[in-house]
């Protein structure tokens, strides 16, 4: 068995999930708290499977693509928006999907409803210690948000924004939207050291830059493994011309 061609073509398509990984990061840019997911390669064992004369199985090397977020910190950016929130340090938001199962996000571009209630931009209702956060419609007194989270309309304190972290965040499942889900792992409360801020939101952690720098590189590996396969393959013609004596 020639391995040089499933190694290039495992290579290949490697590379091309890379890719794929990389214009995702492009394309959420520019959605505030979007979590950037790295690509990193790995060897995965594998053996032939044709054995001649009951000999064992010969073994190689071919190379896959492991995908993990990046839960790095991003720019803190002012909006002036009273409906805005940001996080600086670790933790998450938590929201309620109309399932009401819920979902996590460093997303706090939030607005009012019809009804007072705190949403997201897709209509999920931000949740505190009290359940969803709830405001009076009628009340025209402005409302904010200290840096513990605590939610007040005017006088009227209102709970305390749900921020949680969680023990192994690597594990959380990235959805539509830049949302998290916990897979069963339950949150626990964001550290000492995390605060909320009004009023800001926080850019995607991601740099068009150095995503376009390693489009070109991903495109260029690609490239060259196909360069191998294509060589490969026309060594591989030409043997059989040669065994079966044909011009």
């Amino acid at each position: 068995m020639n391995v040089s061609l499933y190694q290039a073509a495992a290579a290949m398509d490697a590379q091309s999930r890379w890719q794929e990984l990389i214009a995702q990061n492009l394309a959420a840019g520019s959605v505030p708290g979007f979590r950037k997911v790295n690509a990193s390669f790995e060897d995965v064992a594998a053996a032939s499977p044709v054995a001649m004369n009951g000999a064992t199985p010969a073994s190689f090397y071919i190379p896959t693509v492991i995908s993990s977020t990046s839960f790095q910190q991003g720019q803190l950016q002012p909006t002036g928006d009273a409906n805005d929130f940001a996080l600086e340090g670790q933790g998450f938001f938590e929201v309620q999907l109309p399932n009401g199962d819920s979902a996590y996000t460093r997303n706090g571009q939030f607005q009012l409803d019809a009804k007072g209630q705190l949403v997201t931009a897709e209509g999920y209702l931000v949740q505190s210690d009290n359940g969803p956060v709830q405001f009076d419609p009628n009340n025209p007194a402005p409302v904010t948000v200290s840096a513990s989270g605590q939610i007040s309309q005017g006088g009227d304190v209102k709970g305390r924004l749900k921020v949680v972290d969680f023990a192994n965040p690597d594990s959380l499942t990235a959805t539509t939207g830049g949302y998290l889900l916990a897979n069963g792992q339950q949150p626990g409360t964001a550290p000492a050291g995390t605060s909320v801020r009004q009023g800001f939101l926080e850019a995607a952690n991601t740099s068009p830059t150095m995503e376009m720098g390693s489009l070109i590189s991903a495109m260029r590996l690609f490239e060259a493994n196909q360069k191998v396969l294509q060589a490969q393959d026309d060594r591989l013609g030409q043997i059989i011309t040669d065994l079966s004596g044909t011009t």
